[in-house]
């Protein structure tokens, strides 16, 4: 059992840091410092987008608009870093 919360954590872990690069990215592409015409960027920034709209999604539809100002992915950001923290406290039970 105490596998299963590793790995949890471990996939907890990557979208963690899925969040953290899309948002980086978000801004270096809003800054132009990089170009979604580049083909690289453009299937990284695509990619990023495909894994995580499926987390923003629900959460974007509960937020009302705030003209240009995205909450979602730092919502998502707090989910993640609570179910890490429930599932650390927990683990425990389960020796």
């Amino acid at each position: 059992m105490l596998s299963l919360f590793q790995i949890l954590l471990l996939i907890l872990d990557i979208v963690w840091f899925f969040i953290i690069a899309h948002v980086i990215m978000s801004w270096l592409i809003n800054f132009q410092v990089l170009n979604l015409n580049q083909q690289f960027v453009a299937q990284i920034w695509y990619g990023l987008n495909r894994i995580l709209e499926p987390l923003y999604a629900p959460i974007r539809r509960l937020l009302p608009n705030m003209q240009g100002i995205d909450l979602a992915p730092l919502l998502v950001l707090i989910a993640v870093y609570a179910l890490r923290i429930i599932i650390q406290n927990n683990m425990m039970m389960f020796y």
